[in-house]
């Protein structure tokens, strides 16, 4: 007779916990992740709740979305990219490869906690615009804003893999700051991207984050681009990011499993 196996829901679901636990007891991560982006809003956009663009798009909400969009794209970075790095070389893949647990479940573990983080960060942020700054906007504009970044930072999760097994310990961090703070800059996510200097204008539309920026400005009508183009912008950088993943991951396999 063989021994019981527990249902992968029940497993993903105790997995899960596991991995929210883990992030939101290290405050590097889960107070950095939660403040951050409200910290960029206090100092750059409570000073301009109450101006409104040409468009008819307050500046105040803009800005959230900008913020938004960094926050979301950040947070799948760092869970996957330095966590994943960090967890190698404290040889908790070799421990687990000893567990019964299969390792598509860790994976989509780790990707329903970079989730339930990136949704937190929006709604604590939308909530800080609203009540300090006074940035109103209808729910549905809210909703639509948070399902765009939510769905739009999913390719990113790609980009943390890649990090994340192809650097170490160390120096994922710096390798994940490296890469995703001037990707951020260049993008117009904390410039307005009319006012970025002329080649960061040149190379914006060619950038991952420029289209996760334009998803985000497109739920309050102020998008530059048609949302198909972000999505297949998007979807195109998703088969990239993972294929260098699949290839780091491939690898380092190889090297410890054999």
């Amino acid at each position: 007779m063989s021994p019981p196996v527990a249902p992968l829901g029940r497993v993903l679901l105790a997995q899960t916990r596991a991995e929210l636990r883990v992030r939101w007891r290290v405050p590097a991560f889960s107070l950095t992740t939660l403040a951050l982006p409200v910290v960029f809003f206090t100092f750059l956009g409570l000073p301009w709740t109450r101006t409104v663009r040409p468009d008819g798009v307050n500046v105040g909400a803009f800005l959230l979305a900008s913020f938004g969009a960094y926050a979301v794209g950040s947070v799948m970075v760092s869970s996957f990219g330095i966590g994943v790095a960090v967890e190698r070389g404290m040889k908790v893949d070799l421990l687990q490869r000893a567990t019964p647990l299969p390792p598509a479940v860790v994976l989509a573990a780790k990707l329903l906690t970079a989730l339930a983080f990136a949704l937190l960060t929006l709604v604590v942020l939308i909530a800080y615009a609203a009540l300090v700054g006074g940035v109103s906007e209808p729910p549905a504009v809210w909703a639509g804003l948070v399902g765009r970044l939510v769905a739009g930072s999913l390719p990113f999760v790609g980009l943390g893999f890649a990090i994340g097994y192809g650097a170490g310990p160390n120096s994922a961090p710096a390798f994940a700051n490296l890469i995703y703070l001037p990707l951020a800059f260049a993008s117009g996510l904390f410039v307005p991207p009319g006012q970025l200097p002329r080649l960061a204008q040149q190379a914006a539309p060619y950038l991952p984050t420029y289209h996760l920026g334009q998803l985000a400005w497109g739920a309050l009508g102020a998008a530059s681009e048609p949302l198909g183009a972000s999505l297949a912008w998007l979807a195109a950088y998703g088969v990239i990011f993972f294929a260098l993943a699949g290839r780091a991951y491939r690898r380092e396999e190889a090297r410890k499993f054999g």
